[in-house]
């Protein structure tokens, strides 16, 4: 919605919820593999690749033959998604640096690192709209209740 109101994006906001609920469908299966361990290398990556394709074909299996099609279509990237399959990816990157912040902010240094490594990510993604959310909502995700005012 950022990106459509304040920067001329042309994006289904529903469309892009729909897809970010799926987007970890596999994991049923997998499991959330930490994204260190995930892009160790390129033989880890392709073999977690292919089984999470291997996790989703599973999932598809057990839905009715006439669902199939649809749930496909969520569970894969289409063409058609692109750009919001570029939306889910970078707020699934924001998830993550906002899980680092409110880390931080109760003193788990741990996760400095990682925050570094995922605002460059965040940076090359080079949209407007994430930079938005960074500047204007990011911040008070390292407040306090009392400071939140709650």
């Amino acid at each position: 919605m950022i990106g459509n109101r304040y920067f001329g994006g042309d994006v289904n906001p529903e469309r892009v919820a729909v897809l970010a609920m799926f987007h970890d469908a596999s994991e049923v299966f997998t499991g959330d593999m930490p994204t260190p361990v995930k892009y160790f290398s390129q033989e880890i990556r392709d073999a977690y690749k292919k089984m999470e394709l291997e996790a989703c074909s599973k999932l598809l299996s057990y839905l009715p033959d006439d669902l199939q099609a649809e749930y496909n279509a969520l569970i894969h990237p289409q063409k058609t998604d692109d750009k919001a399959w570029r939306v889910v990816k970078a707020a699934d990157t924001l998830s993550a640096y906002l899980k680092c912040l409110e880390e931080l902010s109760v003193g788990n240094l741990e996760f400095n690192r990682a925050k570094l490594t995922i605002e460059e990510k965040l940076r090359a993604f080079k949209m407007k709209e994430v930079d938005y959310f960074l500047r204007h909502f990011a911040p008070s995700f390292s407040l306090t209740l009392d400071e939140l005012g709650v």
